[in-house]
């Protein structure tokens, strides 16, 4: 804190000459007043006047902060989903039963029928056959609906819709049928990928980056 001069001291001799004493003495001559006396010099180890704290230097990444432009931040890219992939050994003869076989377990297990596609590669699916019966229109309308298991053949099943659970069964026709249904079911299967088949056969078509 800074000093404060002290108030000059007042000698008591200031207050005017003494009374005479009984005793008949007279007063002693008045003594001058002495002046203010100048300010003491600091003592050692006395902090002088507080100063205020020097301001917060920005580090180099608080200006490059500052300079940053406003906004939403751009969202990350999100990685392509890969299905899982399940195969299950069969005949082109029995395919088509081991791919029903798959359906009813995934309806038993939980999965809502229309979550399910079924792609065949040679003869179609007899509800597939029964449906069309009544005209393109009204069998592609359910794919649409998405309320049941929707069956179609690896010619047509490009124009199906996607579902979570595509069931491919590898049931003959031509080696280019089972590569077709095979890319198109890939791409359509949400969560799980299941072909019914020859292991061979299917490892082959795989093999060639399907």
């Amino acid at each position: 804190m800074p000093l404060i001069p002290e108030e000059p001291q007042i000698h008591e001799s200031a207050q005017g000459p003494r009374a005479t004493p009984a005793s008949g003495r007279t007063a002693p001559t008045p003594r001058p007043v002495p002046g203010p006396r100048p300010a003491a010099p600091s003592r050692p180890g006395r902090p002088g006047p507080l100063r205020p704290a020097p301001p917060v230097q920005r580090t180099p990444r608080d200006v490059a902060a500052k300079h940053e432009p406003s906004g939403p931040a751009a969202p990350a890219p999100t990685a392509a989903v890969t299905p899982q992939l399940q195969l299950i050994p069969a005949s082109a003869e029995g395919a088509l039963d081991a791919a029903e076989e798959a359906v009813d377990l995934l309806l038993d297990s939980g999965r809502v029928p229309g979550d399910v596609l079924v792609v065949t590669t040679g003869d179609p699916h007899p509800w597939a056959a029964h449906e069309l019966s009544f005209g393109e229109a009204s069998y592609w309308a359910q794919d649409d609906a998405r309320d049941d298991v929707f069956y179609a053949d690896a010619a047509i099943a490009g124009r199906a819709g996607s579902r979570p659970v595509v069931v491919v069964a590898v049931n003959g026709g031509p080696a280019a049928a089972a590569a077709t249904a095979l890319s198109l079911a890939h791409a359509k299967a949400g969560a799980l990928l299941i072909v019914c088949g020859d292991p061979q056969q299917i490892n082959s078509v795989l093999g060639a980056g399907v």
